[in-house]
């Protein structure tokens, strides 16, 4: 990753389990269900920062100071690419419609050099969508891999978070619970003991 400095990534909880937040630099995938809350963490990590980046939206129609990037190609997409917090909602998208080896080259070496001034950016990608090869290959392209799951026991949802990968970094030992709240997600920053 391009340096030791890290970004809040706008959740308390999350910028302590990982040490202060996404390093510069850095690709990271937030992969889960659509209503697991992937947006709504991207979202808080994008406004962060004061918006000091671009909001690529895919999947839907923007909203307000995001880049409509419906039909745009890989290239005119990492021209609209700039600031510190880029998000691309979502990868899933862009696999379906160009293969995974355009998406691939488009990860590591059309954005090298966002990534080499420092940017750190996020990409969406939607649980059981992608083959495991597909999947597989973008987890070696990335550097943090967070994993959002929700099941129902009974009558409750239960949501946890995975930092399944962080390069040069040591990965956490839990699964972190997290509710989706009005403002965005948080995170539980307790642990029990049995």
């Amino acid at each position: 990753m391009a340096g030791s400095t890290k970004r809040s990534t706008g959740i308390a909880g999350l910028d302590l389990a990982l040490d202060g937040g996404f390093p510069a630099g850095a690709r990271i995938v937030i992969s889960g269900s659509p209503l697991s809350g992937l947006e709504l963490l991207a979202r808080q990590f994008w406004q962060e920062g004061g918006r000091t980046g671009a909001y690529l939206m895919l999947d839907a129609l923007p909203g307000d100071g995001m880049v409509d990037a419906r039909g745009m190609s890989l290239e005119e997409m990492v021209s609209a690419m700039s600031g510190e917090r880029i998000i691309v909602d979502s990868l899933s998208t862009l696999i379906v419609t160009l293969g995974i080896e355009a998406v691939t080259r488009f990860v590591v070496e059309d954005t090298g050099a966002l990534i080499g001034e420092g940017s750190s950016i996020v990409y969406l990608l939607y649980a059981n969508h992608h083959t495991a090869f597909e999947e597989a290959r973008v987890m070696r392209a990335t550097d943090i891999f967070i994993t959002l799951r929700q099941e129902i026991h009974g009558n409750e949802f239960e949501r946890t978070l995975a930092i399944e990968k962080f390069r040069d970094e040591d990965v956490p030992r839990r699964v972190i619970p997290y509710n989706i709240m009005a403002e965005g997600i948080e995170l539980s920053t307790t642990s029990r003991v049995f």
